[in-house]
């Protein structure tokens, strides 16, 4: 059977001059949202404040203790939560509920900040970009999924 594609339009973003961070648009529950792709991250990773104000009122209950402690995102260790997204839609690829992680995420949107940034609500895993084959096209700038 043959897969469908989708590509996801890159926002390159410049970083000290000569490096990039990869932002992509997404939807969750129909409402926008602006990840980091970044294919060091083991799992898909969504800030615990911006995730609530996407979410059905008193959902924050259904977040869940992981039983191990999160690192990466510029920190030693931090607990982390598991949420199910009821639907995490990307271009063209809609995922019905898809577990994430769930981490206070104010540090690094406090950096993007100091780089006149808005910040982002997330960070697109390489859990995800594992399972829908991705491939990140600099020159077209677009991140290519096949599902």
């Amino acid at each position: 059977m043959r897969k469908k594609i989708s590509n996801i339009p890159l926002e390159m973003m410049n970083i000290e001059g000569d490096g990039y961070h990869l932002m992509i648009e997404a939807e969750v529950n129909n409402k926008t949202v602006r990840l980091l792709v970044d294919t060091g991250a083991s799992k898909t990773v969504f800030d615990k404040t911006r995730l609530q104000s996407l979410i059905e009122e008193g959902a924050e209950e259904e977040f869940e203790d992981l039983e191990q402690l999160s690192t990466g995102l510029g920190t030693n260790s931090m607990q982390g939560q598991v949420a199910i997204l009821d639907s995490l839609k990307i271009g063209a690829l809609q995922i019905d509920n898809y577990p994430v992680v769930v981490l206070d995420m104010d540090h690094v949107n406090q950096s993007y900040e100091m780089l006149g940034d808005r910040g982002i609500d997330g960070v697109l895993g390489s859990d995800l970009l594992k399972e829908y084959d991705a491939v990140i096209y600099f020159k077209k700038e677009i991140l290519k999924v096949y599902y």
